[in-house]
């Protein structure tokens, strides 16, 4: 479930930057039918516009709509405002600082020979 998640987010936030190769893609694909039907200048056959005209003005039409949408996503955003507050002077509370410390176990390390005199061999009956 989470790799289909993930997928289908990819795809949401890749696609739209590969539009304008879609339609540079349509284009190629379909240059023969803008030449004829789509072309701003397709009765000046002398100008070799071959529906160039048509693909900047979609180009175009889909830049100004992306500027449109990252332009109202950054108006929308709310603005976080960080206040930072200047410390001038130090004041410290304890009037004294112990420079050295010892330190109390409560246990004791045993050395090797402790354990051997505490073993005591069973009585003999």
């Amino acid at each position: 479930m989470r790799t289909i998640i993930v997928y289908i987010w990819l795809v949401t936030t890749i696609l739209p930057t590969f539009s304008q190769w879609g339609m540079i893609a349509y284009y190629q694909i379909n240059k023969e039918y803008i030449t004829r039907v789509l072309c701003e200048n397709r009765d000046k056959p002398q100008l070799h516009c071959n529906g160039k005209c048509y693909l900047a003005k979609k180009l175009k039409a889909q830049q100004e709509k992306q500027d449109k949408q990252t332009s109202d996503r950054v108006q929308n955003t709310p603005v976080l405002q960080l206040f930072a507050l200047t410390i001038t002077s130090f004041e410290f509370l304890a009037s004294h600082f112990p420079l050295s410390q010892e330190h109390h176990f409560p246990y004791h390390l045993a050395s090797y020979q402790a354990p051997l005199s505490i073993l005591v061999p069973p009585p003999c009956i």
